[in-house]
């Protein structure tokens, strides 16, 4: 039965208080509220109602694991940038060269959120570890990793997208916070064996899960968006 959402400014309060959390604190997040947001979730529409996502949670030992071999890994890259060769994307998140208006929006995100935590453009090994947070989940107690059947087609991760926004919107319903991460898909090859995929699964992205941290400056970034009109054009 189609159900009826009265209130508006409760789901608008949802949508847009989700951001993206750089600094969580250490309350546990139980395992039942984790599965309540991924069924909730799982009402993502998908083309044919494929479903493809699939998602592997991490807690405890297994996400420290996790942890350290991505950290170790980014730091050696640090140390003898040669190795970079060994590690790739299985897809483009990315276009491979930059241009308007995109370039100068990834700017204003990449040094507004620097200059906040007094990170200079010379500052290389405060960059580094300021990257590295994101291998450590942001302190998050749980991460969670995605992965697509590598046979599904490009609409799929349309669908993905879909199902990770209602991850993010159903946390901020139970006073929860996320940060999605594409930054993880670099070192796949590590996190696909830690997790036990299968030879057919691709990761799309991580996901930081947990309660934000109110103290850590961090969190007062908040990235602007364009006005409607900019973006919108009316056909009458």
């Amino acid at each position: 039965m189609t159900q009826t959402v009265l209130d508006s400014a409760v789901v608008d309060a949802a949508i847009t208080s989700r951001m993206a959390v750089r600094a969580f604190s250490s309350a546990p997040v139980a395992r039942q509220t984790v599965a309540d947001l991924l069924q909730v979730a799982s009402r993502a529409p998908s083309g044919t109602n494929t479903q493809p996502w699939k998602v592997y949670v991490l807690t405890g030992a297994s996400r420290a694991a996790l942890v350290q071999k991505v950290c170790a890994a980014h730091d050696a890259i640090r140390a003898d940038p040669a190795l970079a060769a060994d590690y790739h994307e299985e897809y483009d998140y990315y276009p491979e060269k930059w241009f308007s208006p995109y370039i100068d929006r990834r700017r204003e995100n990449g040094w507004g959120l620097y200059g906040l935590l007094g990170i200079g453009k010379a500052d290389r090994d405060k960059m580094h570890l300021q990257m590295q947070r994101n291998f450590r989940f942001f302190d998050a107690p749980v991460g969670l990793m995605f992965t697509v059947d590598r046979g599904m087609g490009r609409g799929s991760l349309l669908d993905y997208g879909t199902f990770l926004q209602n991850i993010m919107v159903a946390a901020r319903g139970r006073g929860l916070h996320t940060c999605p991460q594409q930054a993880w898909n670099l070192f796949n090859q590590i996190v696909l064996p830690h997790v036990g995929a299968a030879a057919n699964e691709m990761l799309v992205c991580g996901m930081s899960l947990g309660y934000a941290d109110q103290t850590a400056l961090v969190n007062t970034f908040h990235t602007p968006r364009v006005p409607v009109e900019q973006f919108t054009q009316w056909l009458e």
